[in-house]
């Protein structure tokens, strides 16, 4: 992840014009501005990290908000600790020694970042556990918070998954509003085939083995098994093994931890998760704060 981005510096900035963080009231009004602070952020449960690289780069940016050629953070990360490693309870991730106003301004937003994405990477992880052996990858999928899509589906591949598409631009899926819309499959797989750009794979979302079977005769390079069960994943993969080509197979839709490795043993190569980002929960962390 390159934190010196565009895209990720707009985000922190907004983050922090919405949190109004250059006129935290509080800190203004009790905090001497010369005091300066040492800043310790512990993992309170197991998870896997995700986000460290963001730590200096808020306070980067709080910087240029402020206008100031304010001295940086002297962030302390152990050499254990990186995007993507499993910490336990207990466990440093940073620590950090700055002026006591800017830690205090910029607490939460730091660890907002770091305990959702975290949480993203933690269970993705457990999905990619789940699946271990089989070969299936777990894939994410658009279903972010607006805004937050890039640092997510980053998140994602801290926790060893995989990203399906970044966005709309990225590759063909003819989904069921589609079909519904163009005039069925046929047309909409017909039309898509035709227009797309380059080397474009057309994927196709299906329901049922009646739309399978339209979407395999009308050429479907990838096949998306919509909200199918695991009997009825079986029977596609075998329809769609029947065919003289290879093509990529991908589950999505009523996916758990408790079944996902049903599906992977159904024989899909792919499956995708939105709980992965949708739903997430924000795994537990903290920052202390004592007197430098």
């Amino acid at each position: 992840m390159n934190w010196n981005s565009r895209r990720i510096s707009a985000i922190l900035s907004n983050a922090l014009l919405e949190d109004q963080a250059t006129r935290d009231a509080t800190t203004l009004a009790t905090i001497d501005p010369q005091q300066r602070a040492t800043a310790t952020i512990l993992a309170k449960e197991d998870c896997v990290l995700a986000g460290v690289g963001s730590i200096q780069r808020v306070f980067e940016v709080f910087a240029e908000l402020e206008g100031e050629s304010r001295a940086y953070p002297e962030v302390s990360i152990p050499r254990e600790v990186f995007d993507g490693v499993r910490l336990h309870k207990g466990e440093a991730i940073a620590s950090i020694r700055h002026n006591a106003r800017v830690l205090l301004s910029c607490e939460r937003l730091i660890l907002n970042l770091l305990q959702r994405l975290s949480g993203i990477a933690t269970v993705t992880a457990q999905y990619v556990d789940a699946v271990g052996g089989t070969g299936a990858v777990i894939l994410d999928t658009r279903k972010t918070a607006p805004g937050l899509r890039l640092l997510e589906k980053y998140a994602v591949r801290c926790g060893g998954g995989f990203n399906h598409r970044l966005d709309l631009s990225d590759g063909i899926l003819v989904k069921n509003n589609h079909i519904d819309i163009a005039g069925g499959v046929r047309v909409a797989v017909e039309r898509a085939l035709a227009n797309r750009k380059g080397e474009q794979m057309v994927e196709v979302e299906v329901r049922n083995m009646q739309e399978l079977d339209s979407a395999l005769k009308y050429g479907a390079e990838a096949i998306l098994l919509d909200n199918m069960t695991v009997a009825q994943t079986h029977e596609a993969v075998a329809r769609i093994r029947q065919e003289a080509r290879v093509l990529r197979i991908e589950s999505s839709g009523g996916i758990t931890l408790q079944n996902v490795r049903q599906y992977a043993e159904a024989g899909v190569q792919y499956i995708s998760v939105g709980a992965l980002t949708h739903s997430v929960r924000a795994v537990d962390l903290s920052m202390r704060l004592q007197p430098a």
